[in-house]
């Protein structure tokens, strides 16, 4: 599972952060003591920081250009300062995104995805947690009180599909997209049977109607 560091003295803001990450299949964590923020962050072992502007005893952009020295580590910025300088010292110094508080989750979520994706860290993530199931991706299956069901290849990359799109309605033309974009050819009949399939498993260990049909709009993950 991808690691998140959450650098932001903010307490409230830190603690919903780190569950809105959790619930959207991410290890996050934050910052609590910002006496050795640097040492701190170089031993985080994180695959992206979110990095506070204006922190206890010391600058963010200052940490930036520290870390930038040690690690490629992607780096969101975060701050409540609308100055355009800001955004360009901190793009200067080797952020990949920078964001203004205050900001949309979804949209900061969107930014993560993108980061991770360009980065390569997007393939290391074998286990996404959604509500109350796992989804195992080394393993080709789900997992739930200590039950699992195996997925197909294509099964599974609907899943992942229905899971980063979790609370919103996702058509089946998008699916079968993806799922043609992946080398996996299949038709609207056999999309028909997948889902079908697909929903026998997930009640197999408790999750009856988790995914809805939204008739002439697609399909939802209800968790």
């Amino acid at each position: 599972m991808q690691k998140i560091l959450i650098v932001e003295d903010d307490e409230k803001l830190r603690h919903e952060l780190e569950i809105f990450l959790q619930r959207n299949g991410y290890e996050a964590f934050g910052l609590e003591n910002f006496e050795r923020t640097l040492e701190e962050i170089l031993g985080a072992d994180a695959n992206l920081i979110l990095l506070d502007i204006n922190l206890p005893n010391v600058d963010g952009e200052y940490l930036l250009k520290e870390v930038r020295k040690a690690s490629d580590v992607p780096v969101i910025m975060i701050t409540s300062r609308n100055s355009e300088m800001d955004e360009l010292l901190s793009l200067h110094y080797g952020a990949d995104h920078y964001v203004t508080k205050p900001f949309n989750t979804q949209i900061l979520l969107a930014k993560i995805r993108g980061i991770l994706k360009r980065t390569g860290n997007l393939a290391m993530q074998d286990r996404i947690s959604c509500g109350s199931f796992v989804l195992n991706l080394s393993k080709s299956q789900v997992e739930k009180d200590g039950k699992a069901v195996e997925l197909t290849a294509n099964e599974l990359k609907i899943m992942k599909c229905l899971i980063r799109s979790k609370g919103s309605i996702v058509s089946r033309e998008d699916i079968m997209n993806e799922l043609w974009d992946n080398e996996a050819f299949i038709d609207d009949n056999t999309l028909t049977v997948n889902m079908t399939r697909i929903r026998k498993k997930m009640e197999e260990i408790g999750m009856k109607d988790v995914i809805v049909t939204k008739r002439g709009q697609g399909y939802l993950l209800s968790v």
